[in-house]
């Protein structure tokens, strides 16, 4: 029995067209399915994403965790890390006890609190290759490297040795550091005088955004005469 080429040629197209349709419909399904898990991903990894304010201290959406230095975004676990109260202040005498310069003693020259590290003044130097740029010269140069704040204790200042900082409230309410541990003296340690400086001094000339003093002293409410009360 011979067939005709008509029917063949008009099966072999069939064939073409049910394949051609299938694969169509596959690229279709996972293009979407793609898609979908790329959604996803981003959902994840925005959960797993801390987002942080650097003119506001840095803090943290719904928790009190702050940090400093310019914005961060850090994942929840580097969140969960970082020391939320803070013993340790600028301009404390503090000692090294780990590290190469370990014994050694100096002021902590800056609190770095989003990575929970301290910068000690002429301690941890390090050499840094800074490449020549506008306004500045390049070379070599020795700068002092973060210290991780368990690295340092601050010195007793009865003792003259490393100890552990604890906290007590005076019979006024006033909050104060005191050192603790094995050989402590237990005395109060003094909040660094530094820290009354402000880094930008307060304006002593009104400028154009102030509101005059005249104004600020001016009277718009009295209870008993009604002045300043709305005309209900």
């Amino acid at each position: 029995m011979f067939r005709s080429r008509t029917s063949t040629t008009k099966n072999d197209q069939d064939k073409m067209e049910w394949k051609k349709n299938n694969v169509e419909e596959e690229e279709e399904q996972e293009g979407e399915s793609g898609f979908e898990e790329e959604e996803a991903g981003n959902r994840r990894s925005e959960r797993s994403k801390i987002y942080f304010d650097s003119d506001n201290d840095g803090e943290r959406k719904g928790d009190n965790v702050k940090a400093s230095t310019s914005s961060l975004e850090m994942g929840w676990k580097a969140a969960e890390k970082l020391i939320r109260h803070w013993k340790v202040l600028r301009g404390d005498n503090v000692m090294i006890i780990r590290g190469k310069d370990r014994g050694e003693t100096g002021v902590i020259k800056r609190v770095i609190r989003s990575q929970n590290r301290v910068i000690v003044e002429g301690k941890n130097l390090v050499k840094k290759h800074i490449k020549q740029g506008q306004g500045h010269e390049g070379g070599i140069f020795t700068v002092e490297a973060p210290l991780h704040a368990s690295n340092v204790q601050v010195i007793d200042p009865v003792t003259g040795k490393p100890c552990k900082v604890g906290v007590k409230y005076l019979e006024d309410g006033t909050k104060v550091r005191v050192s603790r541990g094995l050989g402590a003296s237990g005395s109060i340690i003094p909040r660094p005088e530094i820290l009354k400086i402000r880094t930008t001094p307060r304006p002593t000339v009104a400028g154009p955004k102030d509101t005059p003093m005249d104004v600020v002293l001016e009277k718009t409410y009295d209870a008993k005469t009604g002045m300043g009360m709305p005309d209900l």
